[in-house]
């Protein structure tokens, strides 16, 4: 037993006065760190077209349709054409995932019907439709049809919202430029009465002066959703000559192709 227990000290003291056994423990912690194979890190997360879920939002309903034309005509008709249009140009160009959202229903609550559908369905963009109108006391009035009617030729052109209360709101102010500057090349101008005081409670921020890009933090659709939100409003219903312009095709597949051109950007820099 003596001799042993005398073998295994001698084993021990050989340990000791090892090399090994000279490394201290921060290097050793290093030594094993470096052994171990480094994860690699990960790609950048591609755009891929098919897949990118786009929500087209058809703004207001049939009970509450928004703003009367010059003509008479709820701004919801309006909407829901070019909506449809935008959406069937942006499946056509591979966006398999695109949706057109139509709600029903009273005004507030149909905002938070519409966020909770994007966000239940995992939106990567939201899209809202619009039309424009002017605030009640620059209206003017004429006969259409035999019946009194409201109009204003003061102002025309498109606009785009963002509200920094969304939580991609960098990624909304980006795809909003986008769009605006595809509406520009095609020739189509903003409005920019919205910088105006004559806007009262309506007027707005000024993000892009060049493509038309405003801030709008009140706006449930914008600041509710879960992913980068931008409402357009494609052109004036209240100017009684761009009423006709935004009836017409060509206007229209204007509009759908500026955004759809814009999408595909966005996606080429993902």
């Amino acid at each position: 037993m003596g001799q042993l227990r005398s073998i295994i000290a001698g084993l021990v003291a050989l340990i000791l006065l090892s090399p090994l056994a000279l490394v201290d423990a921060g290097d050793a912690a290093a030594a094993r760190n470096n052994a171990r194979p480094r994860p690699k890190p990960s790609p950048p997360a591609k755009c891929e077209t098919p897949k990118l879920r786009i929500v087209v939002d058809v703004g207001h309903t049939p009970d509450s349709y928004g703003a009367l034309s010059a003509r008479n005509d709820p701004e919801f008709g309006f909407n829901f054409r070019l909506a449809r249009l935008i959406t069937a140009k942006l499946k056509s160009e591979g966006f398999a995932a695109t949706r057109l959202l139509v709600t029903d229903g009273k005004a507030r609550p149909s905002l938070f019907k519409r966020v909770g559908a994007a966000n239940e369905g995992r939106a990567d963009l939201f899209l809202s439709v619009h039309h424009d109108s002017v605030p009640d006391k620059l209206l003017e009035t004429w006969e259409f049809d035999g019946a009194r009617s409201y109009f204003s030729d003061r102002f025309s052109g498109h606009s785009l919202f963002v509200s920094q209360q969304n939580p991609h709101f960098a990624t909304s102010l980006m795809l909003a430029r986008m769009i605006g500057r595809q509406l520009k090349e095609q020739g189509l101008h903003y409005a920019s009465q919205y910088t105006l005081p004559v806007m009262g409670r309506y007027r707005r921020q000024l993000l892009d002066k060049d493509v038309g890009v405003y801030r709008y933090d009140g706006l449930v659709v914008l600041s509710r959703t879960h992913s980068a939100a931008v409402l357009l409003e494609a052109g004036s219903i209240i100017n009684r000559d761009e009423e006709m312009e935004m009836n017409s095709p060509e206007r229209q597949e204007a509009v759908a192709g500026a955004v759809a051109a814009a999408m595909r950007e966005f996606c080429g820099r993902r």
